[in-house]
């Protein structure tokens, strides 16, 4: 109970309101299904399944386990599961975020099993996965990212855009308080099309124009959300503009910290009070924050989202009606916080 009260502290800063995760799938859906893709499509609470005995196996595949975020997604599932001696988790995912044939293989071997009695899954690619659980007649759940199927009762994730938001609207602020008066921003993207990346820009260009910035659309760098990429694009941004920008955000906190480090390392006077905004609030990420290399990060809370994840499906066998949206919150990492939150990571693994 002590790391879910830890998790709630953390995710604590809003509820956000997003758009229903369910839509017209290309499988067909079962009668037990049906009244979910309804209500996700209306935004409404599903209605509940019938009401099972309090006793489950749960399945949790996720993008990998090879990560830090995703321990923490592991252990928010184990606790509720520890919390819970009827429940059972089997935590798994492949070696990692490009391993899409193992995840298939995983989603594919577990559905046909018939060992579980509902799956939580963070699809690598939502498409394939929409075809692959098309017509099942045991409750699916979405976690982190999104998959557009009538077979999926909730999401459960960050809202991602209104994060992203709050994260902007917090570096125009410290960039007035650094002195600038021209306050641009410029991003460095992640994957060109990926939904995330697109919702947290879009988040971003609310959160830097909505407060008085100038976000530069024209100027946004793709670096696929990998570091040696972001510091090519840093490099390309500081010779565009000797003269310094307001804001770097970039679309996870790997790209921000390198973008930071290398600014740091040309030492172009231009740059020194530029704000370096993230987006994940890892611990080398918090970390690097308090050491004054790196400005902010919106952070997510991936414990509370897979302690949610759990308690949302047992709360549907359960025959409780759930949201199709839940949303696991966010943090705006400064160093007023971030050796707060590193503890509360640390706590995760104790």
């Amino acid at each position: 109970m002590k790391k879910r009260l830890f998790a709630a502290l953390l995710a604590g800063a809003v509820a956000v309101s997003m758009v229903a995760c369910g839509g017209s799938g290309s499988g067909s859906s079962s009668s037990s299904s049906a009244p979910a893709a309804d209500a996700a499509a209306t935004g409404e609470a599903a209605a509940p399944a019938e009401a099972g005995d309090g006793e489950y196996k749960i399945d949790v595949i996720c993008k990998t386990l090879s990560s830090e975020y995703w321990t923490y997604i592991q252990a928010g599932a184990e606790a509720y599961a520890k919390e819970h001696p009827g429940v059972t988790v089997d935590v798994k995912g492949p070696p990692s975020e490009t391993s899409y044939d193992e995840q298939m293989n995983m989603i594919q071997t577990d559905l046909g099993s018939g060992a579980y009695d509902g799956y939580i899954i963070a699809p690598l690619q939502a498409d394939t996965v929409k075809t692959l659980i098309a017509g099942t007649d045991k409750p699916i759940m979405a976690l982190d990212s999104r998959i557009d199927a009538p077979e999926v009762i909730s999401f459960i994730g960050t809202g991602n855009e209104e994060a992203a938001k709050a994260g902007a609207a917090a570096a125009v602020e410290a960039a007035k308080a650094a002195g600038w008066k021209e306050i641009k921003c410029i991003e460095i993207a992640g994957v060109q099309g990926d939904g995330t990346n697109t919702a947290r820009m879009n988040g971003y260009i609310a959160g830097i124009e909505e407060n008085g910035g100038d976000f530069l659309e024209d100027e946004v760098q793709y670096a696929d959300a990998v570091a040696d990429k972001a510091v090519t694009c840093m490099e390309g941004i500081m010779s565009n503009h000797p003269e310094g920008v307001a804001i770097i955000c970039a679309n996870n906190d790997d790209m921000a910290l390198a973008a930071a480090n290398k600014a740091a390392e040309l030492g172009l006077e231009g740059y020194k009070n530029t704000i370096f905004l993230g987006f994940d609030g890892q611990i080398p990420a918090a970390q690097a924050i308090l050491d004054g290399k790196m400005t902010m990060s919106t952070a997510q809370n991936p414990y509370n989202m897979a302690y949610k994840a759990v308690e949302t499906m047992v709360a549907y066998l359960n025959g409780e009606q759930v949201d199709p949206v839940v949303d696991s919150g966010y943090t705006i990492i400064t160093k007023d916080n971030a050796q707060e939150h590193i503890d509360t990571l640390n706590s995760y693994g104790k």
